[in-house]
């Protein structure tokens, strides 16, 4: 017996539409952390 609220996890609807969209967001903002930490490590160099 699947237990209420189990089914259907695994198919979650993503946040943004589709889950490359979600991805390019992921790995976009972790390029732009990259560059602003490098950007204020250069500044208060």
């Amino acid at each position: 017996m699947i237990e209420p609220g189990t089914e259907g996890i695994e198919e979650a609807p993503p946040l943004l539409g589709s889950w490359n969209r979600v991805y390019a967001a992921v790995l976009g903002e972790l390029l732009l952390c990259i560059l602003l930490f490098r950007l204020f490590s250069w500044i208060f160099a």
